[in-house]
């Protein structure tokens, strides 16, 4: 194997790994970890994917970029075998990546734009990702990400649809589209063109994707385009994952968040009204500091009453530099403890979601042979060639998913 990519971390991560392989493909033995700097455990799983290369691929070059080594760059070139670290930048150049390119670490909360790269291939996955944002203007009182991607910049339309459609050619048949913050995107564009509009003229110009979802989005900043769009557009998804973080408003408050509870129950009642069976995803954090255990009795009651069946659930993880690590602390056992809790709840409400399907119709995107995933992103067991959309009727479900059977 010439060049192996391990990649840690959010789809935009997945999406720069690709543009990595593509710029790195002449290169000989090298090993390129991109890392993820969202929690401690992120990070120890990529330090110990570094130990591992360098202990069964010796003659390697290691080379970690990613948000962790943009914010620690000495910290993760002093790791064994690491040969360069670079910045979140520098990895998306193709001059980075010849055989004579030295290391860099950029500013990079100098950056003002992002570059756009044609990306063909997704190894391994059925579905592709398309940047369309960068870094973040917010500053949550958890959160570094800020510090490892900078200030928010959008990709222009022109180069999105670009991209989509050369995916399309290759025979992808769903797009997500990713970022950092993609609710902010266009603000820095001529015209401040919103989300909703790019989506709208993304659809139009490339009639023939058949399938077109959204990564995480911020819930104080949908726009009224987007909003028509997931009423009227059958190809947007059915699938709205939130970053609601928690339930509890003085929570909220204190991480520095730009919604309220209210705003939260609003929003998904909203959504369901407009898109009647939404699939409605959350993050949230466990035992964030000074959580109490009413403050997370709020949180764990919003997954009940706002019934949201998809859940991405972290105990907390202190991250240096950040205001939320000089918070007092709740400890570690309680964050994993409230974690699993938030977990069975999400559980749960996923199994009642899933029976909800039984007996109906569903497009399903193959991811291998034996499973794939609905438009609502409901995991499906069934048999079908990878990449294709097939026709099932839902005739099971349990807590992983439905049975699905040809239509």
């Amino acid at each position: 194997m010439s060049v192996e990519v391990l990649t840690f971390g959010c789809r935009l991560n997945a999406y720069e790994s690709e543009v990595m392989r593509g710029h790195a493909a002449a290169l000989t033995d090298t090993v390129i970890v991109n890392t993820c700097a969202v929690t401690a455990e992120a990070e120890r799983q990529a330090r110990q994917a570094i130990r591992r290369a360098h202990r069964e691929r010796p003659g390697a070059r290691i080379v970690v970029t990613g948000c962790a080594a943009q914010i620690a760059p000495d910290r993760w070139a002093a790791l064994p075998g690491v040969a360069r670290v670079l910045g979140n930048a520098e990895k998306l150049h193709a001059a980075s990546w010849t055989a004579e390119a030295g290391g860099a670490v950029s500013d990079i909360m100098a950056a003002r734009e992002t570059a756009a790269h044609l990306v063909t291939e997704f190894s391994g996955r059925a579905r592709a990702f398309v940047q369309v944002q960068q870094g973040c203007d917010h500053r949550c009182t958890f959160c570094i990400i800020p510090y490892g991607r900078g200030p928010s910049r959008s990709v222009p339309v022109g180069a999105i649809v670009e991209q989509v459609r050369a995916l399309v050619a290759a025979g992808y048949r769903e797009v997500v589209l990713t970022g950092v913050d993609i609710a902010s995107y266009g603000s820095d564009l001529p015209g401040t063109p919103r989300l909703g509009q790019m989506v709208r003229r993304l659809l139009a110009l490339v009639p023939e994707l058949p399938r077109l979802r959204l990564s995480s989005l911020d819930p104080a900043a949908l726009d009224d385009d987007l909003w028509r769009l997931l009423a009227e557009e059958a190809r947007l998804m059915p699938h709205l994952h939130l970053s609601l973080q928690a339930g509890s408003d003085l929570i909220l408050k204190r991480m520095k968040r730009r919604h309220s509870r209210a705003d939260a129950l609003a929003l998904i009642g909203r959504a369901r009204a407009l898109r009647p069976g939404i699939a409605i995803g959350a993050d949230l954090i466990a035992g964030f500091p000074t959580e109490s255990d009413a403050a997370f009795a709020e949180t764990l009651a919003l997954v009940e009453e706002a019934a949201i069946p998809f859940l991405h659930v972290f105990p907390y993880s202190e991250r240096d530099g950040t205001p939320a690590a000089r918070m007092p602390a709740v400890p570690v056992a309680l964050r994993r403890e409230r974690a699993a809790r938030l977990r069975a709840a999400g559980a749960a409400q996923a199994r009642r979601f899933y029976e909800t399907l039984i007996g109906r119709e569903a497009s399903v995107l193959a991811e291998d042979a034996a499973r794939g995933h609905t438009e609502h992103f409901v995991p499906v067991r069934l048999s079908a060639a990878p990449g294709a959309l097939v026709r099932v009727r839902i005739v099971g479900a349990d807590e992983t998913g439905v049975l699905a059977e040809a239509a």
